[in-house]
């Protein structure tokens, strides 16, 4: 059976349109492949870095931060008020430097900014606890050391004393980036009630 010329370019165009399909589609999947190669490592391990960061700092019991006591007449009833640690975290660096899993990572360098939630308390005058800290994964519990200055230190002679340079460099420039304080700040206001 012969088939008329119009049906015949239908046929055609039809093979040509999944040949179209095709190479597009193997073209989406070979650039989804080498996109997930070893230079997504290291953003993976800095994620990895701040939601550990964050983690283990809003565990921490508010007292054992040193960021707020409770209220007098609360804590005369014998409760205390439910309280909340909310922190943003940025990682400034880690050692050893050269790996790439986080198991791996023993110490972190970062700056954290954490607030104490309170029902209805306002960011503004919650108790907070801000500043370039180390963390030390290699304890259990992990170790944390916040740079203080006090008595005759002072606190960028401190930071100089416990960081590498390079990272005591951008202790002194950075903090949080706007996204982060964003996303902390919405958290906060969840926790908070607001």
């Amino acid at each position: 059976m012969v088939f008329p010329k119009s049906v015949a370019r239908w046929y055609r165009n039809r093979f040509v349109w999944v040949a179209v399909i095709l190479l597009a589609t193997s073209t989406g999947t070979a650039a989804l492949v080498s996109s997930a190669t070893s230079d997504a490592e290291p953003v993976d391990l800095q994620g990895q870095m701040l939601t550990w960061m964050r983690a283990t700092l809003e565990q921490a019991d508010p007292e054992t931060h040193n960021h707020t006591a409770p209220d007098g007449q609360q804590a005369a009833a014998g409760k205390a008020p439910e309280q909340t640690v909310i922190c943003g975290v940025h990682v400034y660096g880690h050692e050893p430097t050269e790996v790439t899993a986080f198991a791996d990572v023993r110490t972190i360098y970062g700056f954290h900014l954490c607030g104490v939630a309170g029902p209805d308390r306002p960011w503004d005058v919650a108790p907070k606890l801000a500043g370039p800290l180390i963390m030390d994964r290699s304890t259990d519990p992990p170790g944390i050391q916040v740079v203080e200055g006090g008595g005759e230190v002072r606190f960028v002679d401190r930071l100089r004393e416990m960081f590498p340079a390079s990272y005591a460099d951008l202790a002194m420039t950075e903090a949080l980036s706007e996204s982060e304080m964003a996303d902390l700040r919405r958290r906060y206001d969840t926790a908070a009630g607001l």
